[in-house]
């Protein structure tokens, strides 16, 4: 099969599908389907990676598949493109993703033991129905407390393609003390401190209101790696 044809429908099909693509699903839309043909994906995705090195636009792989989305260095011109507001959380809805994220399985308790507070019913609601964390089993102990972990969706949402590619403790620490501001793709900089002893996730945020508050306008959700992230067409609330 010619391999610019290959290119072109590898790349206009994941600028249709608005989602990620694994190598099988892109395999999917050729009528070929001897092995030959994952191996020419392949060289095309890997094809498109270089040839967007210079653009706007970039090829990432994530944890559904690969997706091509807008490069951060001309993300805040291009998000003028959406009227909506970008989608603003509390603190301590991004304290408790952290958490989720860094020792899961944990319990709820787990989280209120650590932050020293009571977690609000519906920052676990509101990051359920984002698709981020899930119930991955339940503790043995009296209760049967559900353990939580996060998705595949808080992943992909975060540009990761594994948990192991979450920033490490030290690396978190060490952008605190240099007070570097990541600048991601539709996110305002932001900064992560240290998650250890409390891991307070998130730090250098606007001015919150109360600790525990339902998810306000008051902190925006970053968006792309580790926990910093945030997009101008999410609709959370």
């Amino acid at each position: 099969m010619n391999h610019q044809y290959v290119k072109n429908v590898v790349e206009a099909a994941l600028l249709a599908a608005g989602r990620p693509l694994s190598v099988e699903e892109l395999m999917g839309v050729f009528d070929e389907r001897d092995g030959s043909i994952g191996d020419e994906v392949k060289t095309a995705l890997a094809a498109l990676a270089a040839e967007y090195e210079t653009r706007g636009l970039e090829l990432l792989e994530v944890a559904s598949g690969f997706r091509i989305q807008i490069r951060a260095a001309v993300a805040q011109p291009v998000a003028r493109l959406w009227q909506e507001r970008p989608a603003k959380y509390s603190r301590a809805l991004l304290e408790t993703l952290a958490l989720i994220a860094y020792r899961q399985p944990i319990t709820r308790g787990e989280i209120e033991q650590i932050r020293g507070v009571a977690v609000n019913p519906n920052i676990i609601k509101t990051l359920h129905e984002r698709n981020w964390i899930r119930v991955v089993g339940h503790r043995d102990v009296p209760g049967k407390p559900e353990l939580l972990g996060t998705t595949r969706e808080f992943l992909d949402y975060f540009s990761l393609k594994k948990l192991d590619d979450l920033p490490t403790l030290a690396q978190l620490k060490e952008l605190e003390d240099l007070r570097v501001q990541l600048t991601l793709p539709g996110a305002e900089a932001q900064v992560l401190t240290d998650p250890e002893p409390a891991l307070d996730a998130v730090a250098d945020l606007e001015p919150q209101a109360d600790d525990d508050e339902e998810p306000s306008d008051e902190n925006t959700a970053p968006r792309a790696q580790g926990l910093v992230a945030s997009g101008a067409q999410d609709d959370g609330t």
